[in-house]
């Protein structure tokens, strides 16, 4: 997976969390599959197309912080992630 400070994109461009797809036991193979890119100021009460219950590994940039939560519509228990 990549370090927290390591969240740039190709163009450079600052992201305050990664979201992977698949998950594995093994630590080294945890941060594969499709990507999804939370760029900062992010306010998203749904989860895009095809992501709902799929992130399995999360990556969060430092001086940021993500919060998910159980249910759509941002109901529902929920959980912050920091770097």
């Amino acid at each position: 997976c990549p370090t927290a400070a390591d969240l740039r994109p190709a163009n450079g461009t600052r992201l305050c969390a990664l979201l992977y797809a698949d998950n594995s036991p093994y630590y080294d193979q945890c941060c594969a599959g499709d990507v999804l890119e939370v760029p900062p100021g992010s306010d998203v009460p749904y989860m895009p197309r095809g992501w709902s219950g799929r992130a399995s590994s999360l990556v969060v940039g430092t001086r940021c912080e993500l919060t998910v939560w159980s249910r759509r519509a941002k109901q529902g228990n929920s959980k912050k992630f920091s770097a």
